[in-house]
């Protein structure tokens, strides 16, 4: 994976919760929703799309990894050890993502709920640590 396809997967999860803090300002009920509905629903297919695979994907650019060189046993530990958190955060996240795009309607109160999940601001704070190591 090359580190603009590692910057487009970055780039759909913030573009996601960027519009999710937007629909979720709107308040609009379910039944409101409307067009935004199948906006918010093809933001949240991007997002999940975009975890598939993720800490593969950073593993490939950081030291030890595919690409990125060579690193001591203690970096490799490391970078083993937060990849596997990367992991569960995702798998976290992409189930929650999941159970909202099931809904019959997603409403404002839903995608703000969704927004103020641990799992999606730890995974967010995961993406955002590992995209400043790897330089996007």
């Amino acid at each position: 994976m090359t580190l603009d396809d590692l910057k487009a997967r970055i780039d759909a999860i913030e573009e996601g919760y960027e519009f999710f803090l937007a629909y979720a300002a709107q308040g609009l009920a379910g039944d409101q929703a409307g067009k935004a509905d199948e906006q918010v629903r093809g933001y949240l297919r991007g997002f999940e799309r975009a975890l598939d695979g993720l800490a593969e994907a950073f593993r490939a650019h950081l030291p030890g990894g595919e690409t990125g060189g060579r690193a001591d046993a203690g970096a490799s530990d490391a970078t083993d050890a937060v990849l596997e958190v990367l992991r569960r955060d995702a798998d976290a996240s992409r189930a929650l993502l999941r159970l909202v795009a099931a809904q019959g309607a997603v409403s404002s109160q839903l995608i703000d709920n969704l927004n103020a999940s641990i799992h999606i601001r730890a995974l967010l704070t995961d993406v955002f640590v590992l995209g400043e190591m790897v330089g996007v």
